[in-house]
């Protein structure tokens, strides 16, 4: 039967939403696993959840946020739900920040409080971080406290775990839909901060739950209970977090976190392991992972779920000799985070499908610009808001609901195709071009490469383009033959190339622009 999308539905907690996907997937179902073994049930995660959260909340007060800086293993996905079903936001912190950006967003955030594990800390070598986060400020003279989620569990008795156990059973009753928890904040997520410094991105109950919704119902005929999905994406970042981990948890869809999506060459060995039949992941390291794949481990991947950046056309190749149809889709951390998505019986190439139910979007002209608009979306899956360096502790809302993605985009037959990101198109000779094209026609030329293309300014044009590549050898003169071949403008030809041994990537997946404009200052300065 197909299922429709009413928002009404999801005006509940995330763990009341929770519950009840237990409820109708079974209690007794396998539901969460992780690379060292570690697996759940929904009642064992009930359990786990609730005799946490109980110790959690003496550490806390309700509607505190706290930090979390903890790995994709069973625990992370615990200590949410746990802090969620006791009325704790859950501030889920980028370990791979730094200590700069992290210390901003507990002041930004206002945590009083970070979770986090000896073991992961000694695992990463992040005792110096560890110490810089314990010698921030969440305010003026006061700060931040670390906790160990090992001496939390030391602390927990049998009172503990019979009050765990009595609350298990009684879920169904304690956790009923709760419309007057839709509108809390649940969940903080920080932006990478390459604009400045980390903005804190607020999603209410309402907002998770909306896309989680969103996505299983648009998803139905792939997120059937029964398959497994992998998720190598760091929850920290949203799709790894929405998408990856609570979409399949309440869709009855095993989830199967792996600690870091960099490791190219045992992912696949994971895969063949767990025999995943599903998969989210960015482009970059799908391609990564299935070059480094040896014959038949990738064999039981029915689907992949892209996002995060463009999915390249040699990367579908690489997964289609597999048997394997990746999925392209579209969001923003603000949005919780998708908007779109292609499906199997409607997978358009080159877009990222249409718009998930309950989701509006507006167009508005960009000056300059002929091929796009940009694109604002409103629906119940929008943020409450950022929280700002500038303004602690207060969240500022979008107005009237309509997020700017500030994306360029076009939308035909409801198929959404994104030209670019507003701030990525360069003024040439009068003419607007988007750098995200330009990144294409060097992809179309140099597949086997990553390609990024920086803008900086030129006295004679205004703008000037540089293509950064890991292609050896690449050549200006090669790239300017094959778009002659293949009819693009010759003003797209970035004026020089600089060959580099790797382009960035940042943990997410998407390309570290930031690091990369730094590369190419320092191979010349006068940029």
């Amino acid at each position: 039967m197909t299922q429709t999308f009413d928002p009404a539905n999801a005006r509940t907690s995330l763990y009341s939403g929770f519950v009840e996907a237990a409820i109708r997937n079974g209690i007794n179902t396998v539901i969460l696993e992780d690379a060292d073994g570690n697996a759940l049930t929904y009642g064992r995660l009930i359990l786990a959840s609730q005799v946490l959260g109980r110790r959690l909340a003496k550490l806390s007060k309700r509607g505190e946020t706290v930090g979390v800086l903890l790995p994709n293993a069973v625990g992370l996905p615990v200590t949410l739900l746990g802090l969620n079903a006791y009325d704790r936001v859950a501030a889920v912190l980028n370990f791979s920040a730094g200590k700069r950006a992290l210390t901003s967003a507990i002041r930004t955030a206002q945590l009083r409080t970070v979770l986090t594990s000896k073991r992961f800390v000694e695992a990463g070598n992040f005792e110096e971080l560890i110490a810089a986060l314990a010698d921030a400020e969440y305010a003026p003279g006061a700060k931040t406290r670390i906790v160990y989620l090992e001496d939390v569990r030391a602390g927990i008795g049998i009172l503990d775990k019979l009050a765990g156990a009595v609350r298990t059973t009684l879920a169904k009753f304690l956790y009923a839909p709760s419309p007057g928890k839709a509108e809390d904040p649940a969940i903080v997520l920080f932006t990478s901060g390459t604009e400045g410094a980390p903005k804190g991105v607020v999603l209410t109950n309402a907002n998770i739950v909306s896309n989680v919704e969103q996505a299983r119902i648009h998803l139905q005929n792939v997120l059937v209970p029964g398959e497994t999905l992998l998720n190598p994406l760091p929850i920290f970042h949203s799709f790894g977090l929405t998408a990856g981990t609570f979409t399949p948890i309440f869709a009855g869809v095993k989830c199967v976190l792996y600690p870091s999506p960099l490791h190219y060459r045992q992912i696949p060995k994971f895969i063949e392991k767990v025999k995943a039949t599903l998969m989210v992941a960015t482009d970059t390291f799908l391609a990564g992972y299935a070059r480094a794949a040896e014959p038949g481990q990738l064999k039981s991947l029915k689907y992949v779920v892209c996002g995060a950046e463009r999915v390249k056309d040699p990367t579908r190749q690489l997964m289609h000799a597999n048997g394997t149809e990746i999925l392209e889709g579209y969001g923003v951390t603000e949005t919780a985070p998708v908007l779109a998505c292609n499906l199997p019986e409607t997978n358009r190439h080159g877009t990222v499908g249409r718009l998930l139910p309950g989701i509006e979007a507006r167009l508005e002209p960009v000056a300059g610009l002929n091929d796009g608009k940009r694109l604002f979306v409103r629906g119940p899956n929008v943020m409450a808001g950022y929280l700002l360096a500038d303004n602690p502790g207060v969240i500022v809302g979008p107005q009237d609901g309509w997020h700017d993605t500030g994306d360029i985009v076009t939308i035909e037959d409801g198929f959404i195709r994104i030209c670019g990101r507003a701030k990525r198109f360069a003024k040439l000779g009068g003419e607007m071009v988007s750098l995200a094209a330009v990144e294409t026609l060097a992809c179309g030329l140099w597949s086997d490469a990553q390609h990024v293309v920086l803008s900086f300014p030129d006295p004679r044009k205004g703008e000037q383009l540089l293509l950064v590549t890991d292609k050896p050898q690449a050549s200006k003169d090669e790239l300017l033959a094959h778009a002659r071949r293949e009819g693009f403008p010759e003003l797209w030809v970035p004026k020089s190339i600089l060959v580099v041994a790797a382009v960035p990537v940042l943990a997410s997946g998407k390309v570290d622009l930031q690091a990369t404009v730094e590369i190419a200052r320092q191979a010349n300065p006068a940029l």
